[in-house]
């Protein structure tokens, strides 16, 4: 018997700790999805790097208590999964893109950077692209006053060559060098 509850307490302790872990997780109901709808929906969030977990739901009550994730107590209710990941976007993403197709995968709740969401926020967060996506927009951003500056500096560079402005500024210093050619040679000859 004791060995039942230590084992009880092993698991809560670990439900516990993937959700301070994770920088989001997000409950969902899976009730009505057949083998292969699992399979395919657990592949989908491993590319992710996120993980699936079924826990019972006296379980995940028990490690939630006295925490900020104590709201999700509501939503514990039915057959439930749990989705830890590591990005902030993922698993609400690759859940609501997988929900869309499979109407019996009902998105609940959820917990991003320690507070408990609820459905339309994960919706929200589903539309944000991954990690790599927000890197790669950032950068955009980053880029594009000095990609503007460059462009408008050829453009300064073209309408002053088609105009006719850029010879005369050689061709004044070449007469520069030339006159103080002129004024050395000068020099050397009235010593």
């Amino acid at each position: 018997m004791s060995s039942v509850l230590e084992n009880k307490k092993a698991v809560v302790s670990e439900i516990k700790e993937k959700f301070e872990e994770a920088e989001s997780a997000v409950l969902v109901e899976y009730r009505g999805l057949n083998v292969t709808q699992m399979t395919e929906l657990r592949r989908k969030l491993m590319e992710e790097d996120v993980e699936l977990k079924v826990y019972k739901n006296t379980m995940v009550r028990r490690a939630v208590e006295d925490t900020d994730f104590e709201g999700l107590h509501e939503f514990l209710v039915g057959p439930n999964a749990v989705a830890f990941g590591n990005d902030a976007v993922a698993p609400s993403r690759v859940l609501a893109e997988f929900a869309k197709k499979n109407k019996k995968l009902v998105l609940k709740a959820g917990v991003v950077d320690g507070k408990v969401v609820d459905e339309d926020e994960i919706k929200e967060l589903s539309k944000l692209p991954n990690h790599d996506g927000m890197i790669a927009m950032l950068l955009g951003m980053f880029q594009a006053p000095v990609r503007d500056f460059a462009y408008v500096v050829s453009q300064v560079a073209e309408q002053r060559e088609e105009q006719g402005d850029v010879e005369p500024a050689v061709e004044e210093s070449t007469n520069e060098e030339s006159t103080n050619e002129e004024s050395t040679n000068e020099e050397s000859t009235e010593e």
